[in-house]
């Protein structure tokens, strides 16, 4: 049970969007799971989240909305798409889930401006695998149309990833930024190169940010994040320039699963901050 206090409104419970009302910012549950590489619960995570935003406080006037669940969007992405694309808001941010929900929150957003969207991923792997799964959301993108010469991957671990697959991004025209080089720049600088080249046409960016990017330590929630990942705060300054860019349409947040969280709930959390950074960085525009 949270304290109640009058000087300290909560984040959090925000209320449906009405039909044809512009909202500064949109939340929306993407529970994908069913075709995870691995054993998930990351269906129970967008509900998980709502629960953590409201131990933190609501700082800001802008006008939030929270459309809810998309009802089993791995069963019905087309149906995920259409709610996505639906929603009237600056900035849409939608809480998976695992990585699967990447692919309708990106076509959803982007619509018959795919031609010049950008991506950007915060991720320790390329997903660009074969089939339909959480491990291969960028290439089926770049099938749908992306043009790869504006897709950055942020974060990438090489010892958890295959040479064929960073052949795959190379021969895309992927910009790839490794864990190590991270190690020598910051997160602000990381982001501002990355904005720029998934600008450059012009068009609407997708940020996806795969919380496994970070360290194991701080995101046992999520089943593929290894030991020597990058710190929680560099999630949160990532999510705040992100959505402080004005070409950011959409944010999504995904691979966490809040069954496999901490007694804590250290990830859930992180994930409940990066809305709220997010919102601070809608807030900056």
């Amino acid at each position: 049970m949270l304290n109640a206090d009058p000087l300290w409104p909560r984040a959090g419970d925000w209320p449906a969007p009405v039909a044809d009302e512009w909202a500064d910012v949109a939340l929306i549950g993407l529970p994908t799971s069913r075709t995870s590489l691995s054993p998930t619960q990351a269906h129970t995570t967008p509900q998980a989240v709502r629960e953590a935003l409201r131990r933190y406080a609501a700082l800001s006037d802008l006008r939030i909305v929270d459309a809810g669940n998309v009802r089993e969007p791995d069963l019905n992405e087309e149906g995920a798409v259409e709610a996505v694309a639906g929603l009237r808001a600056e900035l849409v941010i939608a809480l998976g889930g695992d990585n699967a929900a990447t692919v309708p929150t990106a076509l959803g957003r982007w619509g018959s401006q795919i031609s010049t969207a950008g991506l950007i991923t915060l991720d320790a792997h390329y997903d660009l695998r074969d089939g339909t799964s959480n491990g291969s959301p960028v290439r089926r993108l770049l099938e749908a149309g992306l043009d790869g010469s504006r897709v950055v991957q942020i974060g990438i671990e090489p010892l958890a990833n295959s040479l064929a697959y960073a052949d795959r991004a190379r021969e895309a025209g992927i910009t790839v930024i490794t864990r190590d080089e991270l190690r020598s720049r910051s997160m602000d600088d990381v982001m501002a190169q990355a904005l720029e080249i998934a600008g450059a046409a012009g068009g609407p960016i997708h940020v996806d940010l795969d919380v496994d990017v970070c360290d194991r330590a701080v995101t046992p929630g999520c089943p593929a994040s290894v030991p020597g990942g990058i710190a929680a705060i560099d999630l949160r300054v990532a999510a705040r320039a992100a959505a402080a860019h004005p070409s950011v349409c959409s944010i999504d947040l995904v691979e966490v699963d809040a069954a496999a969280d901490a007694d804590d709930e250290r990830t859930v959390r992180l994930v409940a901050l990066c809305v709220l950074e997010a919102i601070s960085g809608v807030a900056l525009r």
